[in-house]
Parts: structure tokens; C-alpha cells; sequence
């Protein structure tokens, strides 16, 4: 059943905490600031921070930002969840009639609520979204990102826009329905594409100035969970690849046989037929491996075990 959710503000600014602590004040400050020249009301506006369990002070700088704005509330998760799980939380607990989505390093700006508003406002669409201009970092994580958009592109049925960014302007009916899927393991950009409604991105760029967060490992399992989530073609193709193979072995069969009894010849090739079945043993194994991640993701699916735990409310 859709969570639906009723607005109580006008807009919801939410973002996430990791290591951010000290980027909070300046980021309250702008993102009101913002939504002021987008023609929200300051009594008409809340901002959710929602600390996913930041091992530094970020807590008490984001309490200290609440005492001097009291638009704002602080969730605490009881543990580290991750980036998309604890935005999926925020989303969850906002209450806006807009929902203003981004990450509070100052990476993105929250000066582009502006242009989101006005693109929204002229043009109706139920969600506008930031999609940089030019992937920003070193080559490695232009290729990888580049790499990953590809792939799951290429295996996903919903497109996700390649160098998108968190940052996001949302109705609330978007909102509640993006909110009404409820994996275990989210991949926002792919229940976004998944919710449909009308969805328009935006240029934006991005700045490059804080530490990530998100070490190789974290992204390689991000990605991994994301193309098993939204794409079953990965199990098609491990079916085509074993009639393929099949037919490959069958054919060989029926011509070692075929010169044998024309020719005479016997097959020979000890060194061949070792690594023939140290292929044939490599892509099954490989094949068994696909096919246990799904299983996994199942596993974990059907527990349904509440993903993210809110220990604290400051508000």
C-alpha cells in the first residue's frame, strides 16, 4: 500500500549527515535563504537532517544548527545505513508539500532549489533532478561512473539519466509514491526512474571540494546491488551462454567423431582438453556465483527487516 503522506509545510529540505558537521550552519543558512527567493515562507519551510550514524561530531553540530533555526530537525539513525537508505528515510519522514533532496557537503549547491522551482513552476513536471555537466574528479571515477551508467543502462529496463546528482525538487505526490517501494536495499536513482510521473533533469555543476565518503569497495557494492535490483537480463544471458556452450560442445562431439571414422584419426590433445575443462569449470562457476547474488537478494527481500532505525528525534 502507497505511504501516503500529507503536507504540513510548504517545503522540506532534507539531507543527509556523514562527516559533514562542520558544512551544517552555512548549509541551513543557504538553503533558507533559497527557498526564500523560490517564494517559500520561513514558517512554511523545515529542513531534516538525517545523521547516518556519522562517527565524528556531526550530531552535535547539526543539534547546535536546530537550536539557532528552529525550522530544522535532526534524526539519528541508530547505526550507519548508507547514503540511499538514510535519503529514502529522510524522504520518508518529510512533510513538505515540496521535498528539496540533497547532500549537505555544499558539493551541491542549495541555491539550485531556484531553478528547480522555476522549471517546475513553468513547465508542471512532478520532479526536476541535477545531472552534471561534466562528471566531476580524477579519470578513474569519470570512467567508472561513466562505466556503471553504461551497464546498468544497458541491463536495467529504467534508464537512469547518466551524471546524475542527489539533489533533487520533488511534488509530494511523487514523493509518496517513490516512497511506497520498500527494498531492503534502495537505489534511489532506479525507483525514481521506476515511480515514472514527469521527471525533467537539469544542468548543474558540481564542486569538488570535501573528502568522499564513498571508498571503491562502497561503490562497487552500490553498483552491484543497483543492476541486481532492476535487471533480471543477467540470468538470460547466463541461460544463453549455456545453450550456446552447449551447442559449441555438441557440434565438437559430432566432429571428432565424424574424423574418426572417416580418417581413422583418434582425438589427441592432452593439454587441450585440460583447458577445456578448466573453461567449462571457470564459467559455470562464474555463472553459479550470478545466480547466488540473486538468490542473496531474495533472501534479504523477503525478511523484510526495517532497513534504517531512528534512535533519537531532535525536534
Amino acid at each position: 500500500m502507497m505511504n501516503e503522506r500529507r503536507a504540513k509545510f510548504d517545503l522540506s529540505i532534507v539531507t543527509t549527515i556523514y562527516r559533514t558537521g562542520c558544512y551544517l550552519e552555512e548549509f541551513a543558512q543557504r538553503a533558507l535563504a533559497a527557498a526564500a527567493q523560490s517564494g517559500f515562507a520561513p514558517e512554511d519551510v523545515e529542513i531534516v537532517f538525517i545523521n547516518d550514524g556519522s562517527p565524528d561530531n556531526a550530531l552535535n553540530d547539526a543539534v547546535a544548527v536546530r537550536e539557532r533555526h528552529p525550522q530544522a530537525r535532526v534524526l539519528d539513525m541508530s547505526r550507519n545505513v548508507g547514503h540511499h537508505k538514510a535519503m529514502m528515510t529522510g524522504l520518508r519522514e518529510s512533510t513538505g508539500k515540496y521535498v528539496f533532496l540533497l547532500d549537505s557537503d555544499l558539493e551541491e549547491s542549495p541555491e539550485w532549489l531556484i531553478a528547480f522551482k522555476a522549471d517546475m513552476d513553468a513547465n508542471g513536471y512532478d520532479a526536476v533532478y541535477g545531472v552534471q555537466e561534466r562528471r566531476k574528479g580524477k579519470w578513474f571515477e569519470r570512467f567508472s561512473g561513466e562505466l556503471f551508467y553504461t551497464v546498468f543502462n544497458l541491463l536495467a529496463a529504467y534508464k537512469v539519466t547518466p551524471n546524475s546528482v542527489t539533489a533533487r525538487l520533488m511534488t509530494r505526490d511523487f514523493v509518496n509514491a517513490l516512497i511506497a517501494h520498500e527494498e531492503s536495499e534502495p537505489f534511489l536513482f532506479g525507483l525514481a526512474a521506476l515511480t515514472g510521473f514527469t521527471q525533467h533533469p537539469c544542468p548543474v555543476r558540481k564542486k569538488h571540494e570535501s573528502p568522499t565518503s564513498y571508498t571503491f569497495i562502497r561503490k562497487f557494492r552500490l553498483a552491484c546491488n543497483s543492476i541486481l535490483s532492476f535487471s533480471s537480463r543477467p540470468l538470460i544471458y547466463i541461460s544463453l551462454l549455456g545453450f550456446l556452450m552447449t551447442c559449441g560442445a555438441f557440434s565438437y562431439i559430432m566432429w571428432i567423431f565424424l574424423r574418426f571414422i572417416l580418417f581413422g584419426s583418434p582425438p589427441a590433445g592432452w593439454a587441450s582438453l585440460i583447458v577445456s575443462i578448466w573453461f567449462v569449470g571457470g564459467i559455470t562457476i562464474l555463472c553459479l556465483g550470478i545466480v547466488s547474488l540473486y538468490l542473496a537478494k531474495v533472501f534479504e527481500e523477503v525478511k523484510r527487516r526495517p532497513y534504517a532505525i531512528i534512535k533519537k528525534r531532535y525536534e
